[in-house]
């Protein structure tokens, strides 16, 4: 999601939109100015963004509700293929994941609702539904309720990770267990996938872009609740990397460069003369700041700031959610008393959970393994 661009914040959750959406509103005014002229593309564009702005509310639907189970939203990303509310983490009951999951269609529900009672006003005769086939013809507003109606329909459709494969999820963790409802959930949203992927070379090529969002989705999904579940009871110092190198605030990209070369080290805490965090460098911002500003800047130039260190005996689920927010590889950790003691990242948990995977399939059999580390 790196291509996103902000264009709002509201209550606390930034709007953005990735670049790619601006190439599907280019798409659609340039085929509406073919058919009709200017009065065409303008009209398609102001559609196109009608309906968005619809999916946006869909999003904080789920936003609103999430937010009543004490669950934060830092963003919400509109994409050409709708929109992706990301929550900071997994709400804690089935329950509350149904609930979350139902209300951005009943937002829709509620959107479709008031475009019929308005038409219908508005013309005095009650208008045709024709969610899957929408004609152009038709005045804007039965347009953006037919759409409205067809977008509800294919959403609730049980592929995970789309509001109907949520709903499935959170039906099954009720007895099966979050881990294995996933597990479940994922499989057949992936079957599902590639059933839109086959009839996207058929219908629309949407589709075959919904497929690979969902197909891709639901494996990330599945992953990260099977890392909670093996992770369980572990804290950040269990995890964290511990052998590491600091930068210093006025050191050069050339040392980091050095660094990255000669150790398999591939983020660096940034520190000021006192040792106090200052901020951290990635490879990929190292990289960006060799080709912008070249090896003799300093790496305060080009380093993530601020970043928000995890505590020491913080628990893994909370600090994984931490990190996925951030949107960073890794984060550093701080004793009580402020003093960095460590590197939450992505490899080392990734390592971590594939020996407790490893040892846990071992405990299965019969007679075998010792206590899982």
């Amino acid at each position: 999601m790196s291509w996103s661009f902000r264009i709002g914040r509201i209550a606390g959750t930034d709007i953005k939109v990735h670049v790619t959406f601006l190439l599907l509103l280019g798409f659609f005014a340039v085929a509406g100015y073919r058919d009709s002229g200017m009065a065409g593309a303008v009209g398609t564009t102001l559609f196109t963004l009608a309906l968005f702005g619809c999916v946006i509310l869909h999003e904080f639907g789920h936003i609103t509700m999430a937010r009543r189970f004490g669950v934060r939203t830092p963003d919400v990303i509109v994409l050409p293929i709708g929109g992706v509310a990301r929550l900071e983490r997994l709400p804690e009951e089935p329950r509350q994941e149904l609930l979350i999951a139902l209300a951005g269609p009943a937002v829709t529900v509620a959107i479709a609702a008031v475009l019929y009672l308005l038409i219908t006003a508005m013309t005095g005769a009650a208008p045709p539904l024709r969610p899957f086939r929408v004609e152009e013809s038709a005045a804007f507003a039965n347009q953006l309720m037919d759409v409205n109606i067809g977008l509800l329909l294919f959403n609730l459709i049980p592929a995970f990770p789309m509001d109907g494969g949520r709903v499935l999820r959170a039906l099954l963790a009720s007895r099966l267990g979050l881990a294995r409802a996933t597990r479940i959930a994922a499989r057949i949203g992936q079957g599902l996938a590639v059933a839109f992927g086959i009839a996207g070379l058929y219908v629309s090529p949407i589709l075959i872009l919904i497929a690979l969002f969902v197909f891709a989705g639901a494996g990330t999904e599945a992953a990260a609740v099977e890392a909670r579940s093996l992770a369980r009871g572990l804290t950040v110092d269990r995890v964290m990397v511990t052998a590491f190198r600091q930068l210093p605030v006025h050191a050069r990209l050339q040392d980091a460069v050095d660094l990255l070369l000669t150790t398999d080290q591939r983020e660096f805490p940034v520190v000021d003369n006192l040792g106090h965090l200052e901020g951290i460098l990635t490879r990929e911002r190292l990289i960006r700041g060799l080709s912008q500003l070249g090896p003799q800047s300093t790496v305060a130039e080009s380093m993530v700031t601020p970043v928000a260190a995890l505590p020491v005996g913080m628990d893994f689920p909370t600090a994984l959610d931490h990190l996925r927010t951030s949107g960073l590889p890794a984060l550093p950790v701080q004793d009580a008393s402020g003093r960095l003691v460590g590197l939450f990242t992505l490899d080392n948990i990734s390592e971590l959970l594939l020996v407790r995977r490893a040892v846990e399939r071992l405990h299965q059999v019969p007679g075998g393994g010792s206590p899982t580390p």
